[in-house]
């Protein structure tokens, strides 16, 4: 068909993550793999004592523990937007229902948590998770610490055989009188339980093959309760009444107000928790390739409506708030999962045991399950997060909202911490130091800090102190920098340079991040950010003429700037290059085109790309002098004008320098988006109905349709069978300029293999054969992926996550 639209253009909407647009022509059940049925037992070994173990830490019932596990494996598994994300009762939100319980009681709780779940459900709708995320991870961290805090304080005091008070303060006062009314087998039978949580996971030896099929909490709590049985310990256990009086919701009593901070409360920690969580499971996915090829990353959106969805249900079947809980997420992972099956498996175990294992479960002493939840809110002050907000100066906002959780409450926390990362950050914008310097006859104008329009007045006035006619370097350390900001140093620097001075800009190491303007801004230099990229202004005749344009003083500043900024951090691995020779990975070919950069795009460096540029990435088939007739088959008509040709020699010497010299490992075709070549051969092939490279009234071809009869070969196998021709994985070409670029890409990697000295590789096993198509206009690569002998070749998105190489098959 005639292609109409440009090629350019933005491509078909994609899949969301965790979802597929594909029409299906019927759903089919599908049983759960081998690895999702063990990944299931693993996590729900985890999950069963440390869903006992929260519940008890909340006040709650302890079946509410089970019924919220249950019902987050089952229900946000199903509907969750995070495939290996494991939803239940988790310790982060022990606080806030702690605190909930102590005010309204539990029913009512039950209740709070189901008007909790429609909002998330509205949340959802509206399509907001993305701005949770926009919180910053020091309150997040913070919020978290101080949770962890106030779980352990309150733990203590089972642990030392006593009852926990309302408040972390009243713990902190009672814990004295508790030391001395310690009662000393639940004291021992906790010491019991941390010992193996902290010794199990380091087993040496073959002992070690066990504790990665246990996990260290069922060990654990396992042990300790035979150490108290095998000893006859007389100690407080856990007690789960009849399920025909487990309590069920009942609207809340008490002031409208609190009620909604309740809610409030409840659905930002379940729903921020579940978002991060869901984030942190894409990028552990993400170093698994195994994994990475079979799961679709997150999609936030339905996260927060599988949330809301479990948080109803739970509510309403008298379970704890539900949200995502990152030990059992990673304990999915590493267990191999890859699909929903795991989590909701693991929910369906957490049900037959709350159903069928009741007479086990209470011989577990609470003691027990304290000094398992107390290490669980010790692990959630993390020393990395510590160090990671440190080295960002936001240690005073994690402080802030630690301290604010521990002694105020939850949302109280959270709002300190807030405020002061808005008061911080305001801070910063209007601390700015300016200094100025002269060095060995440079000045030197040091910026320290973010530059707004509060410090344009200073900056004006430092700068007007600058003598003219002189060298000034500008540097900027900070992150950041206004309009006006920006405005001001142009203007200034735009005057300066008139009067015959000389003006230049650097980031914090050094970096030059501008350049005198060349008679147009936006010039795109190595150095600045690939973003508000303008085409140059067209170079006038006189300053054409003149030798002094815009093409002649960008060359000439380039490579300046290049000596000056690029140059002393290059010298070294150049000078090294320059003793022991090039020795790259790969050969690249690619088209000539300009909006193509291939060290951008595979993110290389000097000495690694062997590469080949020309129009339309062609490789002239071995033996094309032959003619359409010849061995190679190639249809590429060899003449001159009407006189014998040889075959185009530059292409097929790269490559059997780069193969049989330089002994490359691998070979890529790459082609674009939008290429010309592509669009030339089509708009002849229509003009002159097939007759694309052939001579016409005797006129000789030109160079450039010499070269392009190379390329005839894909417009007839785009020509051919429809059913053969490459696609993409998850949408269709745009237009037929796009479909031929793909064929053009499988067409040329059939002329590399019929090269002698890429044969003869390919035969020993030692070389490796890729296609890529790059869209410049989406920025997103596509790699080939060739399956058996007579599949349809398809080009598959890259993501940001790794994934191992896959060769071409020969």
């Amino acid at each position: 068909p005639p292609h109409t639209a440009p090629h350019d253009s933005p491509r078909p909407p994609s899949p969301p993550p965790g979802g597929d647009l594909r029409p299906r022509s019927h759903p089919r059940f599908r049983l759960p793999e081998a690895v999702d049925l063990s990944a299931s037992i693993s996590v729900f070994l985890i999950a069963l004592p440390l869903s006992l173990g929260i519940a008890l830490a909340t006040g709650a019932p302890l079946q509410s523990g089970l019924v919220a596990a249950a019902v987050g494996g089952l229900i946000a598994g199903r509907l969750g937007g995070s495939v290996l994300q494991v939803s239940g009762p988790a310790a982060g939100l022990t606080v806030v229902t702690a605190d909930i319980i102590q005010q309204y009681g539990w029913r009512a709780t039950c209740a709070i948590t189901v008007f909790a779940g429609v909002c998330q459900l509205g949340l959802g709708m509206l399509r907001v998770a993305r701005s949770a995320l926009a919180v910053s991870p020091a309150i997040v961290h913070g919020m978290l610490a101080g949770i962890g805090i106030t779980i352990a304080v309150a733990q203590v005091h089972i642990v030392l055989g006593g009852t926990p008070q309302s408040s972390v303060l009243d713990n902190l006062r009672g814990l004295p009188a508790q030391l001395v009314e310690t009662q000393w087998a639940a004291l021992a039978m906790s010491v019991v339980t941390l010992a193996v949580l902290y010794l199990w996971p380091k087993l040496p030896g073959r002992a070690a093959r066990l504790a990665k099929l246990l996990p260290a909490t069922l060990v654990a709590v396992t042990a300790a309760t035979l150490v108290a049985a095998l000893l006859g310990l007389s100690l407080p256990r856990v007690d789960l009444p009849s399920w025909s009086n487990h309590a069920l919701a009942a609207l809340p009593e008490g002031s409208l107000g609190g009620v909604v901070a309740a809610v409030v409360t409840i659905t930002l920690v379940t729903s921020v928790q579940s978002l991060l969580g869901a984030v942190a499971v894409d990028k552990l996915v993400a170093g698994r390739p195994e994994q990475a090829a079979r799961v679709p990353r997150s999609n936030l959106d339905r996260e927060l409506l599988g949330q809301g969805a479990a948080n109803i249900a739970s509510g309403a079947l008298g379970g704890l708030p539900v949200a995502g809980v990152a030990v059992r997420s990673t304990a999915n992972i590493n267990a191999g999962a890859v699909s929903r099956a795991s989590t909701m498996l693991h929910g369906v175990w957490v049900l037959v045991a709350a159903l069928l294992a009741v007479p086990l479960l209470q011989y577990i002493p609470l003691a027990v399950l304290a000094a398992l939840v107390m290490s669980v809110g010790i692990q959630m002050v993390n020393l990395h997060h510590i160090r990671t907000v440190t080295r960002h100066r936001e240690f005073l906002v994690y402080g802030v909202t630690t301290c604010g959780v521990v002694f105020l409450g939850v949302l109280e926390g959270v709002g300190l911490g807030i405020a002061v990362a808005v008061g911080l950050a305001l801070h910063r914008l209007s601390r700015t130091r300016i200094v100025h310097h002269e060095r060995a006859g440079h000045h030197l104008v040091h910026v320290r800090g973010e530059l707004t329009f509060l410090a344009v007045p200073r900056l004006s006035r430092m700068l007007h102190h600058v003598p003219a006619k002189a060298t000034v370097v500008v540097e900027l350390d900070g992150s950041f920098m206004d309009h006006a900001a920006f405005e001001a140093l142009q203007d200034w620097r735009t005057s300066y340079t008139a009067q015959g001075g000389v003006v230049s800009m650097t980031g914090r190491v050094g970096t030059r991040i501008t350049e005198p303007a060349a008679g147009s801004h936006g010039h795109c230099r190595p150095w600045t950010p690939w973003r508000n990229h303008r085409r140059p202004a067209t170079i006038g005749p006189v300053a054409a003429s003149t030798g002094r344009g815009g093409g002649a003083q960008r060359l000439v500043s380039g490579i300046s700037a290049f000596q000056r900024d690029t140059a002393p951090h290059m010298r070294e691995e150049l000078a090294r290059l320059a003793r022991e020779g090039q020795r790259p990975s790969q050969l690249f070919l690619t088209c000539a085109d300009s909006r193509l950069v291939t060290s951008m795009i595979t993110a290389s460096g000097p000495g690694d790309l062997f590469t080949v540029r020309n129009v339309g990435n062609l490789v002239p088939p071995h033996g094309a002098d032959d003619g359409p007739d010849g061995p190679t088959g190639s249809g590429v008509a060899s003449v001159n004008g009407g006189g014998a040709m040889s075959g185009d020699d530059s292409v097929g010497a790269a490559i059997e320098y780069a193969v049989d010299v330089l002994r490359v490992a691998s070979i890529t075709v790459c082609g674009h988006s939008g290429c010309g070549a592509m669009q030339a051969l089509l708009s002849e092939d229509e003009r002159r109905g097939g007759a694309v490279g052939e001579e016409r009234d005797g006129a000789p071809l030109s160079p450039l349709w010499r070269w392009l009869r190379y390329g005839a070969p894909s417009l007839a196998r785009l020509r051919g069978d429809a059913s053969a021709l490459p696609g993409f994985a998850r949408r269709d070409p745009a237009d037929v300029t796009e479909q031929l670029c793909l064929v053009n890409i499988v067409q040329q990697l059939d002329h590399l293999r019929g090269h002698p000295a890429v044969a003869r590789r390919l035969a020993e096993g030692s070389l490796a054969l890729h296609g890529v198509y790059f869209h410049v206009g989406e920025a997103q690569a596509y790699l080939l992926r060739e399956g058996a002998a007579g599949a349809v070749p398809v080009f598959e998105e890259v993501s940001g996550a790794q994934e191992p190489e896959r060769p071409v098959p020969a």
